[in-house]
């Protein structure tokens, strides 16, 4: 019986890589530090089941970019990657022991290296109206409060809004967020991308309820406009636009998560702080 904390053997082969030190189990992947033939550090990150899900076009996303703000991908199968060793820490880690603007300020930084390589249009990735299918798709239960049943619904009218009238459309990390970003030798760095098609301003839209773990903070009303302001100036995106992409990303995650018909979410606040600075502004 194989080692469930060691690679599988045919990938430490396939791979040429040694010296696995297991580093942590995901709820789709094992991750482990390993030595690749030149003697430098990598991650290996093996899936559970026969395929990346979600996370597949993130790869040809992510080496295309070639490491420009972003992991170098040195090696991936259909259920298998090998990736640059970034030690961290997180951009995560640093909002969450009080550097939350110094955060802000990297992980625009990491946004526009990324946009920095120009990727063609025919790129082959998922386009955002396909991932918005499951908000217009979502089924309210008459036991879900009314202010966030009104919250969804407004969601879905503004997803439709904003999808319809894209600008500047093109190739996008698509989860970049702050738990996404670690240091590396090279600074600071993007993975785990997703890799859709859709307007440039949604980039930014996942970063604003995060990071994990500081859930008083993602919810402060002066944190929210802070980000908004400083992102679209740096970012070189409209305002109310990058915000209302925060809002119905917000929605969107809602959506995934529902099972059955939505009662009940831990972000349905999230989503009417969301709605209400959009509302005063």
């Amino acid at each position: 019986m194989s080692d469930p904390k060691l690679p599988p053997a045919k990938v430490i082969a396939e791979f040429r890589i040694s010296s696995p030190t297991f580093v942590v189990e995901t709820a789709i992947a094992n991750i482990w530090k390993v030595r690749r033939e030149d003697g430098q550090y990598a991650a290996l990150k093996v899936y559970k089941k026969k395929n990346m899900g979600n996370e597949s076009a993130g790869f040809s996303f992510l080496g295309a970019l070639d490491g420009s703000a972003s992991a170098r991908i040195f090696k991936y199968t259909r259920t298998t990657a090998l990736i640059e060793w970034l030690s961290g820490p997180s951009l995560g880690d640093l909002s969450r022991t009080g550097q939350d603007r110094q955060a802000a300020k990297e992980l625009v930084a990491v946004a526009k290296g990324i946009h920095y390589v120009s990727l063609p249009l025919s790129f082959k990735l998922p386009k955002l109206e396909c991932w918005f299918k499951a908000l217009f798709l979502i089924d309210i239960s008459s036991q879900c409060p009314m202010p966030a049943r009104l919250n969804v619904l407004r969601s879905q009218e503004l997803a439709r809004e904003l999808l319809s009238d894209q600008h500047d459309i093109r190739p996008l990390h698509g989860d970049l967020h702050h738990d996404n970003i670690l240091l590396g030798d090279r600074g600071y760095c993007a993975f785990d991308a997703k890799g859709v098609l859709g307007e440039r301003a949604y980039e930014l839209a996942n970063a604003f309820r995060n990071p994990k773990g500081a859930e008083t903070l993602v919810r402060d009303p002066e944190r929210v406009r802070y980000q908004n302001r400083f992102w679209s100036e740096q970012f070189d995106v409209d305002q109310r636009r990058l915000l209302q992409w925060a809002t119905v990303k917000c929605a969107l995650s809602i959506a995934w998560r529902t099972e059955g018909k939505l009662t009940f979410d831990p972000e349905f606040d999230l989503l009417d702080v969301f709605f209400s600075i959009l509302d005063d502004d």
